[in-house]
């Protein structure tokens, strides 16, 4: 696991660059980056060896994943993670380069139907991430009647260009008729995209933290008044310590997440995460740049980097009071008397 995080930390750190992400930011691929993590077997480290993976497991993949929002950085990586982890759990070949996977909001729907001798997909998904990068995208319907996991060239959709906040792509994916690559029937949920997005979405939030609590400690220690470093004074030191509280339980809580889904049903868990790391997002951005002052609200500064992933992440494949309702359904249904035992089994 240590090679792993050294491995991906010296690719991010040489690569993800403040230049690089401010290019990304204006549309250009970064084509280098993306070359190095597929090079380095990062981008499918779910899919098994034989078939072209690194064949690790979801804590493997949470290393990654984390490190990517730790860097900000600006490529569909646990998009392409999760895509890929679909299709082999399929038996579908998977395709080199960036995959994406839609739909991403609740009540939305792509349709396969058979015509002739090929399936073909309609529909439209929304806010698609790095939909317009992306050679391929993964969904999940009905087929016949069975949850069947699908490959399709986004190529064959109508591409409408939107961004989020942090200036990523989300793109609106229109297909009307497109030919289906490759489908099979699976054992996942149709929800199966949103679950395991927002277990994605945790683990970055959680990175982009590291990242924000990283910076402020170093602007308070550098920054001086009054004739001493602005982290010697007790106001300061107390939101650090309270931004600190923030990013530990953060990333225990999506690493948490991560470990159940080696397991099996992680649907608990990632909802605990979506919504503790949704909540600390709120907070430890607010901190980072109330510690950084003026400075921190301004462009050339990098701290906005993380601090708009954060607030474009939290709503992301649910919002953290989406996911508290359902969880809270969720335990109002098995009743009180499981309550204890639920907590305490994890």
């Amino acid at each position: 696991m240590t090679l792993l995080s050294d491995t991906v930390g010296r690719v991010f750190g040489a690569l993800a660059t403040k230049e690089l992400i401010e290019s990304a930011e204006q549309g250009v691929w970064p084509e280098k980056l993306w070359g190095a993590l597929e090079e380095g077997g990062l981008t499918l480290p779910l899919v098994s060896e034989a078939a072209g993976g690194a064949g690790g497991t979801w804590l493997d993949a949470h290393v990654v994943v984390r490190a990517s929002g730790r860097h900000t950085a600006p490529v569909p990586l646990a998009e392409t993670i999760i895509a890929g982890w679909l299709l082999s759990r399929a038996g579908l070949e998977v395709p080199f380069g960036p995959l994406t996977i839609a739909p991403v909001h609740a009540g939305e729907a792509l349709t396969l139907a058979r015509r002739g001798g090929a399936l073909a997909v309609t529909g439209t998904a929304t806010r698609v991430p790095w939909g317009r990068h992306a050679g391929h995208v993964v969904t999940v319907a009905d087929v016949d009647g069975r949850p069947s996991i699908a490959l399709i060239a986004t190529s064959g959709a109508r591409i409408s260009e939107g961004a989020n906040l942090a200036r990523e792509p989300r793109d609106t994916l229109t297909f009307d008729g497109a030919t289906v690559l490759a489908a099979a029937a699976s054992d996942v949920t149709a929800d199966t995209i949103r679950l395991y997005g927002a277990m994605a979405r945790a683990a970055q939030m959680a990175g982009a933290l590291d990242a924000c609590l990283e910076q402020a400690v170093r602007y308070a220690t550098e920054r001086k008044q009054f004739g001493r470093p602005i982290g010697s004074f007790q106001v300061i030191q107390q939101n650090l310590a309270v931004l600190a509280g923030h990013v530990a339980a953060s990333g225990i809580a999506a690493e948490s997440a991560f470990r159940a889904a080696d397991r099996g049903d992680a649907r608990f868990e990632i909802a605990v995460a979506k919504i503790r790391v949704g909540e600390a997002a709120g907070v430890g951005a607010g901190i980072a740049h109330q510690t950084h002052g003026a400075i921190g609200f301004t462009y050339e500064h990098s701290l906005h980097f993380a601090t708009r992933r954060l607030w474009s992440w939290r709503a992301e494949f649910g919002s953290e009071s989406a996911w508290a309702r359902e969880l809270g359904a969720s335990v109002a249904a098995r009743g009180a008397d499981a309550l204890w035992r639920d907590l305490t089994a994890r």
